[in-house]
């Protein structure tokens, strides 16, 4: 069943002064169809976007809004989520809504090591490879192994099928060691970044693979960051930018003064800042060609990117 739900009027996002946010999508600004192309937050193994390997946009399902991410059955498809800081040490958690359909399954892992842009990723498995209903016979049942299949779990969770859950991964970096929530439920912690010959050294990204035919998983409401798990609901109270698409300026409504805005194009370009200094500022959008941009804005040292069509 599809689960559609109504996009507000106006993107609106709390600020918490602990929490640092470094991405967060929940995919309406996309086209549906590949995501690489999209935002350079995701890249495909091969790092060649477009074609098999790549994460699909789709209207099947959405957690908010009407659209989310697809990882299929295809045994081929394989998206990297890259985080925009890769850290080396702290706290450091992703978390997203996930939906996978009864008998289906779904597969994840974290990469320690960045692989430079515009080559194909080195394998930097950590943390073990963490399946949903492995065996295609497990439904709301899934492990994490230190083995390359799933023949036998370190530690095992649950998750309900059809229907929206959520996803807390939280990574120690310097124990090199993580834990994962689901509900806001602990399944298992302390779990060992160790996984073979790899050495940690960075925190690089997610890796959803297609790791068999069964696989069917949706990706939505992505964040990624420091103690996001403080931050709180989003009110609009805080912050919020309009119009969305905008034509010629972005405004900004804020409580606090506005330090620092910097757009980026779809390949990660600086393509314009400003430094208002002052509550709810407008920003001239009108030299930008059309197309969609990630805006980063910074109050009270706190900063949260919102994704913008023009």
């Amino acid at each position: 069943m599809k689960k559609i739900y109504i996009l507000a009027a106006m993107v609106a996002f709390a600020f918490s002064a602990t929490a640092q946010i470094d991405y967060e999508t929940d995919f309406e600004f996309f086209a549906v169809g590949d995501i690489d192309a999209q935002d350079p937050a995701w890249r495909t193994w091969s790092g060649v976007p477009g074609g098999a390997e790549d994460g699909d946009i789709n209207e099947t399902f959405a957690n908010s809004g009407t659209k989310s991410l697809n990882i299929d059955g295809s045994g081929v498809m394989d998206m990297l989520l890259i985080s925009p800081t890769n850290p080396t040490s702290g706290m450091y958690t992703v978390q997203f809504m996930a939906y996978i359909p009864g008998g289906a399954s779904g597969y994840l892992n974290m990469q320690a090591a960045l692989t430079p842009e515009g080559t194909a990723w080195t394998q930097a498995l950590m943390g073990g490879n963490v399946y949903f209903n492995c065996d295609g016979a497990s439904g709301g049942s899934g492990g994490v192994t230190g083995v390359i299949d799933c023949s036998a779990f370190d530690e095992t969770f649950s998750y309900p099928e059809d229907e929206w859950f959520k996803v807390d991964m939280v990574y120690d970096l310097d124990a090199e060691t993580w834990a994962m929530s689901i509900n806001d439920t602990e399944q298992f912690t302390g779990y060992p970044f160790e996984f073979g010959t790899q050495e940690f050294m960075e925190f690089a990204g997610i890796n959803f693979f297609s790791a068999s035919t069964n696989n069917d998983m949706y990706i939505d409401d992505v964040k990624m960051g420091e103690s996001i798990l403080a931050t709180g609901d989003f009110t609009a109270s805080n912050f919020s930018v309009y119009p969305n698409p905008v034509q010629d300026r972005l405004n900004i409504q804020s409580a606090n003064a506005v330090d620092a805005v910097v757009v980026y194009d779809v390949l990660g370009k600086v393509v314009l800042s400003a430094t208002p200094g002052i509550a709810s500022p407008s920003i001239d959008m009108s030299a930008l060609t059309s197309g969609a941009y990630l805006v980063n804005i910074t109050i009270d040292g706190t900063s949260k990117t919102v994704k913008v069509v023009k």
